[in-house]
C-alpha cells in the first residue's frame, strides 16, 4: 500500500472519529496496525493530522472564534491546562505502554460502559449554553479531558460526558468539546511534530497534506451532523458501538485471526 493511500485512510478515520465519543486515537492505532502504518513516524503523523480535524471546528464556528469573546478564551485556557500538564509529564510512558491494540480495546469497552451508566441517570442541566459557563465549569471539563490521555478513552467522550455530569446541557457539553479541541489538538500536533521533526523530510509534505485535508473534510461533515443529532438523541448507540468494537478486537486477537502487535 502506498504511503499516500495510507495517509488518506488515516485522515478519513481521524476526521470521522475525532468529535464522536468513540476515540479517534484508538481508531487510528487500530487502523494503522491493519494497514501497516505502525512506525514511530506514523505515530507522529496520527497526532499531527488532528490539526486538520480542528480546522473544521474553527471554520464551522468562525463567527464565534474570530470576534472578541473573552469569556470563551478564558474558559478554553483554563480547560486546556490540566491535560496539557499531564500530557507533558506522562506522554512517553503512555505511548510506550498503551498505544497498542489490546489496551485500546479494553478502553473502548470501559468507556462504553461508562457512557451507558451516565445515560441511565436523569441529569438536570444548569448550564444550557457555552456562553453561561463559569471558569469552574471549564476547569471541571478540563479535568475530565485528562482521562482522554488513555488511548481508546475518547477526548470527545470524556469532555462531553464529563460536562453533562458537571451540569452542562448535552448541546453545551458537545459544543464546548468542539471548542476545546482547537487549543488541545494544535498543541498536541505542534509539540509532537517539533519533538520528532528529525523523522521527517520535505518529501513528507505530501502525506501530511493528504491526511490533513481528508481529516478536515470528514470532520466538517461529522461536526455539522453531531450538533443536529444531540438535539434529539442520546449517546447510547456510540456506547454499544464501543463495546462491540472492543470485544471484536479482543476476539480477533484471542482467536489469532488478526496479528495485532503485542510489543
Amino acid at each position: 500500500m502506498s504511503e499516500l493511500l495510507q495517509a488518506l485512510i488515516l485522515g478519513i478515520v481521524e476526521g470521522l472519529t475525532e468529535f464522536l465519543p468513540v476515540s479517534s486515537t484508538g481508531h487510528l492505532i487500530l487502523a494503522g496496525e491493519l494497514i501497516g502504518a505502525t512506525s514511530e513516524r506514523w505515530d507522529v503523523f496520527k497526532v499531527v493530522i488532528q490539526t486538520g480535524a480542528m480546522l473544521a471546528v474553527l471554520w464551522e464556528y468562525r463567527a464565534r472564534f474570530f470576534r472578541v469573546d473573552l469569556r470563551l478564551y478564558r474558559n478554553l485556557a483554563i480547560a486546556f491546562i490540566p491535560a496539557a500538564v499531564l500530557g507533558l509529564l506522562f506522554s512517553k510512558a503512555i505511548k510506550g505502554h498503551l498505544f497498542h491494540a489490546i489496551p485500546v480495546a479494553l478502553a473502548f469497552i470501559i468507556g462504553g460502559v461508562v457512557i451507558l451508566a451516565v445515560e441511565r441517570r436523569t441529569l438536570r442541566p444548569r448550564v444550557e449554553s457555552t456562553r453561561e459557563m463559569s471558569w469552574l465549569d471549564a476547569l471541571k471539563v478540563g479535568i475530565a479531558q485528562c482521562f482522554a490521555l488513555i488511548p481508546g478513552t475518547s477526548r470527545s467522550g470524556a469532555t462531553i460526558i464529563g460536562g453533562m455530569l458537571f451540569g452542562l446541557s448535552r448541546k453545551a457539553a458537545t459544543e464546548f468539546s468542539f471548542f476545546l479541541a482547537v487549543p488541545t489538538l494544535v498543541a498536541a500536533g505542534g509539540y509532537d511534530f517539533l519533538k520528532n521533526r528529525a523523522l521527517f523530510s520535505a518529501s513528507d509534505a505530501g502525506i501530511f497534506s493528504v491526511g490533513s485535508v481528508a481529516a478536515f473534510v470528514s470532520a466538517f461533515i461529522v461536526v455539522r451532523w453531531l450538533i443536529r443529532y444531540v438535539s434529539t438523541h442520546d449517546f447510547k448507540p456510540f456506547a454499544w458501538y464501543r463495546i462491540a468494537f472492543g470485544l471484536l478486537v479482543l476476539a480477533t486477537f484471542w482467536a489469532g485471526w488478526i496479528d495485532w502487535r503485542a510489543d
